[in-house]
């Protein structure tokens, strides 16, 4: 499961890394080439993004990356086969992440079957929230899968605690209002949003948006379980390549492992 695999690599590490990427984008062969320069750097866990043309929750590097995936013919069965593929040649977990309309239209029952099959441990859905994803979450359930849910800085407490019933694996903790990309403050009402995010669920929490370097990864030492790392990563690509993916990555996580006592 998810969840334990999560917990008993926090018994090694003070913090996971979970990284984003764009499937297709630069290219199929590419993106292949960046999971691999991801894994062999220690990344923890992933989220595979299936383009959709409105992306509505990613700010101006994902959605670019999306329209240019998407402007070089990528379709959502492709994206399936590369995410089989990916699963079964590199031995961390995967996640799907993407909009609802492309999980609707390719229909729920054969998506969530299909993500069974290809070992994918499960999705990210930022447009749906629990009060409309019964029959997302029934699909789910069915084939064991993990409906990763999302609190954000603006949830109220009763909110807060009716999501988190809904969710397995680990919740994803938004880390301000807005898009991805920008830059968010790690401050001390930060923390207090963690906490009260703490105070609600027994999952991992994850944070995401505005994460993009070594200093933020530090600051959330302790705090959180997860750091999400995406946009920075796609900005590298674009600027100095694939080949700087693997020591850029290091230079986040170093120190995360946790000394021995003896």
């Amino acid at each position: 499961m998810l969840e334990s695999y999560i917990k008993n690599r926090l018994k090694e590490k003070e913090i996971l890394l979970m990284t984003h990427i764009v499937i297709g984008y630069p290219s199929f062969e590419d993106s292949f080439r960046i999971i691999e320069e991801m894994v062999k750097a220690g990344v923890d866990l992933m989220e595979l993004q299936i383009p959709f043309s409105e992306p509505m929750a990613d700010g101006p590097v994902i959605l670019s990356a999306n329209q240019k995936s998407l402007a070089y013919g990528t379709k959502v069965a492709k994206c399936m086969e590369f995410a089989k593929k990916v699963s079964k040649t590199f031995n961390i977990p995967f996640l799907f992440m993407s909009y609802y309309n492309i999980l609707y239209k390719y229909g729920l029952k054969d998506f969530t079957s299909f993500m069974k099959d290809a070992g994918i441990h499960g999705a990210i859905v930022p447009d749906l929230p629990h009060e409309e994803a019964c029959d997302y979450l029934k699909a789910m359930e069915a084939c064991n899968l993990n409906p990763i849910m999302l609190f954000s800085p603006n949830t109220p407490k009763d909110r807060l605690k009716a999501i988190a019933s809904y969710a397995k694996g680990f919740i994803y903790c938004v880390a301000r209002k807005g898009v991805t990309g920008s830059s968010t403050s790690f401050s001390d009402e930060f923390e207090a949003y963690v906490n009260r995010c703490r105070k609600e669920t027994d999952l991992p929490l994850a944070i995401g948006f505005g994460v993009k370097e070594k200093r933020d990864i530090d600051f959330l030492r302790g705090k959180a379980d997860i750091a999400i790392i995406g946009t920075a990563i796609i900005k590298l690509i674009e600027q100095k390549g694939i080949e700087h993916i693997k020591e850029f990555i290091e230079s986040l996580t170093v120190a995360s492992t946790k000394q021995n006592s003896s």
